[in-house]
């Protein structure tokens, strides 16, 4: 099972794919719009492994802001 929390893989996966649909793009759409294959597409909202220039250029065209922060333990 895919961790949901908002900064888990799986959250980010979650708020691209709601993204994607909320703005009307298929698969396809975006994966051309941001210069990805379609494949990637579907493997970030599976929340599976995915480079950060994969994520920051789709991020880019859904309008959504990319910040990678350091996670300190409690």
């Amino acid at each position: 099972m895919v961790d949901q929390t908002p900064g888990s893989m799986g959250g980010v996966a979650r708020r691209i794919r709601a993204a994607r649909l909320s703005g009307g793009w298929s698969q396809v759409d975006l994966a051309d719009a941001a210069g990805v294959s379609r494949p990637s597409i579907a493997r970030v909202e599976a929340g599976g492994d995915v480079n950060t220039a994969t994520l920051r250029a789709i991020c880019e065209v859904l309008g959504l802001e990319f910040i990678v922060t350091e996670h300190v333990d409690d």
